[in-house]
């Protein structure tokens, strides 16, 4: 933790996605303190966004449960991010070899080659965890135009209807779907306007694909986190505002990827919540959402 109160060294990125290689600290992905017990032995998982942040540490816990994973990322700038990750998920030697496929996942057809090439790879989808995001700080609604609109709500919300229409096809009675939402959906956010837009649709979306799909016997969740240490955040926010990053929930702390990734574990692992569907956890830091 940096010094005088603040969170974090004060740092800013220009660019996003951001990076996780020069973020400081490095976000935590792994807990020494976790303990796997092969609950996802045999599974195949897609995770999109999961080079970096939440999603690698989703990647890597799954790989520590014994499933094979694929995940996806963006060409151009997560490419070392991508690769690292890669090299996380072969140190679990506990299921086949890891993929990661560059993909823009706005648009229907490149999910329908993502689902396609993991399919192709390995047979089937039985873990979709649809992660990725972007997000963009406002400081006037009246500076969110169209183009910035349909961005983030393509990334955000298109890319989780695009990628489970056609994963659909390949999963089966068991399978789990876990959408990434955010707290922000539940107490919104001045600075996150879009953003928080989009997390608000995914809550709902997640609660009306569950009911859709449970006569079909797969599962629906979402995951809501609160501050989390992220490439995101020194990518969308000033030095000052990374520094206090966190500071403003009960627990006065951001909290780590490695403190999410167990919520995706326990909502894709059958014998630990088969009778979990349309629900949301809410690792966040003590934020209570009553929604």
């Amino acid at each position: 933790m940096a010094s005088g109160g603040e969170q974090f060294p004060p740092q800013r990125q220009e660019t996003q996605p951001g990076k996780e290689h020069v973020m400081e600290p490095t976000p935590q992905f792994a807990s020494p303190d976790y303990k796997p017990s092969n609950k996802l032995h045999g599974k195949v998982a897609l995770v999109t966004g999961g080079d970096s942040g939440i999603g690698r540490a989703v990647c890597h816990a799954f790989a520590l449960e014994g499933a094979t994973v694929a995940f996806t990322y963006v060409k151009g700038y997560e490419d070392k991010e991508a690769m690292d990750t890669l090299q996380l998920i072969k140190q679990s030697k506990n299921a086949r070899e890891p993929i990661a496929i560059a993909a823009d996942l706005g648009y229907d057809e490149n999910c329908r080659r993502v689902v396609e090439e993991v399919v192709n790879a390995y047979g089937r989808i039985d873990i979709l965890v649809n992660n990725a995001a972007q997000q963009y700080k406002t400081c006037s609604v009246e500076e969110i135009d169209e183009g910035r609109l349909e961005r983030v709500f393509r990334t955000n919300a298109f890319s989780y209807f695009f990628t489970v229409r056609h994963a659909l096809k390949h999963m089966k009675q068991g399978s789990s779907i876990i959408n990434t939402t955010s707290v922000t959906a539940y107490k919104g956010s001045p600075k996150l306007v879009d953003y928080s837009a989009t997390k608000g649709a995914i809550v709902a979306y997640t609660r009306a694909l569950a009911l859709h799909l449970t006569p079909r016997g797969i599962r629906v969740n979402g995951v809501a986190p609160g501050p989390i240490w992220t490439p995101l955040i020194p990518a969308s926010f000033s030095e000052e505002e990374v520094a206090k990053f966190g500071s403003e929930v009960p627990m006065k702390r951001a909290g780590q990827p490695s403190e999410v990734a167990p919520s995706y574990v326990f909502l894709a692992c059958n014998h630990c919540s088969s009778y979990i569907t349309g629900q949301v956890l809410h690792p966040n830091g003590g934020t209570i959402v009553n929604a």
